[in-house]
């Protein structure tokens, strides 16, 4: 990279709770390593911390090293919490203490997994958007009303960085990396680790719909899984009515009661999501996934598509492009 576009260093510090997701680090920390490979300088620094500055053990048993006090790493420019299995266990009065500190010092503070819970019980997530491995979804907005729970892969506002685990940690750096060297870097990264498709933050964790409603609605499960089998030629709310043995009217109460919106709206978005899905995976002609998403005709689609995503199909295939 040219001398003139020496950049300053970013630093992250990543606190690591016990029994954290090693792949959720892994996947943030690594775009980091290769963005400074490809940039040819110290565009990013990291270091891997715990409270007592022992290694902790990951959710899969192993250790990080070198591990480091948090309160020896300096002055960061975010502060990662790691999450991940019984992150409940892992928040402690010291913890919720220390994050507090820090968010008074004006750093900013961030969430890998499940780590996003114990921002929001030191109270450092209220009126922010937020996310959360899904696993935690329906827990966290049952307990912390005040944060703005998003089901988002990662989510930036102003100064919180929150994401949701396995290799979205991934997406959001890549993300990151965009915003501060550039697409060509960030493009370079993605290569490098063979990932076919960058996520953005419009992109949204699949939620499976037992996990945001619970084993005990099986009426609402059967429903759901009556329309997820029927894309292409959608059926009508009486339709399935009848094939799950419900009235219109109780299908009608059970959306809105557990998901917060009418069945024909949860329809919808489900076919949108494959449509969205095939054109970003697929080459198959929008004509086709016009057909096979259950859309009657190309201006119907593109009309509903814009509405969800912001955007037209046929954008959204170029970017895949």
């Amino acid at each position: 990279m040219p001398a003139e576009s020496i950049v300053k260093s970013v630093r992250y510090v990543f606190l690591t709770l016990p029994n954290y997701s090693m792949i959720a680090v892994s996947n943030a920390v690594e775009p980091l390593r290769m963005a400074n490979i490809l940039a040819e300088q110290v565009a990013y620094e990291w270091a891997i911390a715990s409270l007592s500055g022992e290694p902790v053990p990951s959710s899969n048993g192993l250790t990080l090293a070198p591990t480091v006090a948090l309160d020896q790493v300096g002055r960061p420019d975010v502060l990662f919490v790691c999450g991940g299995v019984d992150v409940r266990a892992a928040v402690s009065p010291a913890l919720l203490s220390t994050l507090r500190r820090w968010s008074e010092q004006r750093i900013a503070l961030g969430a890998l997994c499940t780590g996003g819970y114990a921002l929001a019980r030191a109270g450092l997530l209220d009126r922010y958007q937020a996310t959360i491995h899904w696993e935690n979804l329906s827990a966290l907005r049952e307990e912390f009303p005040r944060v703005l729970i998003s089901d988002q892969l990662f989510t930036i506002d102003r100064n919180r960085y929150t994401c949701s685990g396995g290799v979205a940690p991934l997406d959001m750096m890549l993300h990151l990396i965009e915003q501060k060297l550039g697409g060509g870097i960030a493009q370079g990264v993605s290569e490098q680790f063979i990932v076919e498709r960058v996520r953005s933050d419009k992109d949204r964790q699949y939620v499976p719909l037992r996990a945001q409603v619970g084993i005990s609605h099986q009426s609402l499960i059967k429903v759901a899984e009556l329309m997820e089998a029927n894309v292409e030629n959608p059926l009508s709310l009486e339709q399935i009515a009848t094939q799950t043995a419900l009235s219109r009217r109780q299908i009608e109460r059970l959306f809105k009661r557990h998901l917060g919106q009418v069945p024909k709206r949860y329809y919808l978005e489900l076919r949108l999501k494959r449509a969205r899905e095939l054109l970003l995976q697929t080459a198959m002609p929008i004509m086709d996934i016009t057909t096979a998403c259950g859309f009657q005709s190309p201006p119907h689609f593109s009309k509903c598509y814009r509405k969800q995503f912001g955007y037209p199909p046929s954008v959204e295939r170029r970017a895949r492009r």
